[in-house]
């Protein structure tokens, strides 16, 4: 009896430590799907942040300036330089390695609620819905 006791307890701490290691963090730099940016997300308000740290193309070709969010509806944050512009808002834990908010995309200066999940130590999912239509991409770890 006290045999099956203490299996039970080592299987039960194998269980336990697992399931913490499983749990991936999101803190770094990464590339996206397409590599033109990179992303550092970092811990913040108990979820995380991220922002835009390099551009394959940091210049607006037409004005030979920095690039800045252009496609930004609102005039005055249209203003705002690509570099260190702010992707995520009200990203919260939502599961094991997973957090859930919203995304803004440049490309089109609208934000879309989105989930990111780590999926391996040097990948991370990134998906985002507008309506009942969804997609993604994979982004990976820059340099570690």
């Amino acid at each position: 009896m006290t045999s099956r006791f203490a299996a039970l307890i080592v299987l039960l701490a194998a269980l336990v430590g697992a399931s913490a290691a499983h749990a991936q963090n999101a803190d770094g730099t990464w590339l996206t799907q397409a590599g033109d940016a990179r992303v550092k997300i970092t811990k913040c308000g108990g979820g995380i942040c991220g922002h835009i740290v390099w551009l394959r193309e940091p210049m607006d070709t037409a004005t030979g300036q920095p690039a800045t969010d252009s496609k930004n509806p609102n005039p005055a944050l249209a203003k705002r330089p690509m570099i260190g512009l702010p992707l995520f808002s009200g990203m919260q834990p939502s599961g094991p390695s997973k957090w859930s908010g919203q995304i803004y995309n440049a490309d089109d200066g609208s934000p879309y609620a989105s989930s990111i999940t780590v999926t391996g130590a040097d990948s991370l999912r990134v998906e985002g819905c507008v309506g009942a239509l969804c997609g993604g991409e994979s982004w990976t770890r820059a340099g570690r």
